[in-house]
């Protein structure tokens, strides 16, 4: 996945040399979509991305897939590095790169390939334990029932606790699309979440006007 059109073309004229083939999708949502279709053995995911950055694709990627994730950036720091791999790259490599280094590091994570580690389970936050595993939710030891709709959006708004969640990002999650100015889906979705979670102590799902959703952990937040 990557925004910029030439590279790929010319990533994918390098690569079928070396019996790859590759398909490119240039934004967030449309490369989420791809790489969760399972038909792939390795992902080349860049960081800067329309929509849904690389970091929370891969974040989405690791739920629910071990599909192999080599990471490129024009971020070089090292917090981005380590953001990266510890999130679940199996290698990550700084732009500008040679066609010859991506390619001699596909072809070792591709071996390393049955060691890639499981998708993240449990989280917690605010007294709301969310397992993407077993796709159930606690709130202190008392199962709350959910749709299928409402878990993806608890669980992503969960893992993102104390972030406004922007409609686009859930909407890019959840759909694979950006969200449209008159849709409404996810607003009546939001509001059955609140119900359900209504009671439990310092838990709130805040609307963030003309933005998105925050779920506030904590008292303070939740004012």
């Amino acid at each position: 996945m990557d925004d910029d059109a030439d590279l790929c073309a010319l990533m994918s004229d390098f690569f079928s040399q070396h019996e790859f083939a590759i398909e490119a999708a240039h934004d967030g949502p449309r490369g989420l979509a791809r790489a969760l279709e399972g038909q792939y053995d390795l992902v080349l995911l860049d960081v800067m991305l329309p929509v849904l950055d690389g970091f929370e694709i891969l974040k989405q990627i690791r739920r629910r897939s071990a599909v192999p994730v080599i990471m490129l950036t024009a971020r070089t720091a090292e917090t981005d590095r380590i953001a990266g791999l510890n999130a679940g790259a199996d290698d990550y490599l700084p732009k500008p790169f040679g066609p010859e280094e991506l390619l001699a590091r596909m072809r070792a994570v591709l071996r390393r390939v049955g060691q890639a580690a499981p998708p993240a389970e449990a989280v917690e936050a605010g007294g709301v334990r969310v397992n993407s595993q077993t796709r159930e939710v606690w709130i202190a030891d008392e199962p709350v029932e959910l749709t299928a709709i409402e878990f993806d959006i608890l669980d992503f708004l969960v893992r993102a606790a104390g972030r406004v969640v922007s409609r686009n990002e859930l909407a890019a999650v959840l759909y694979q699309r950006e969200s449209t100015p008159y849709e409404r889906s996810l607003d009546v979705h939001i509001s059955h979440l609140r119900k359900k979670l209504e009671g439990a102590e310092r838990v709130q799902i805040r609307t963030v006007r003309g933005v998105g959703y925050l779920f506030a952990a904590n008292a303070e937040a939740a004012e």
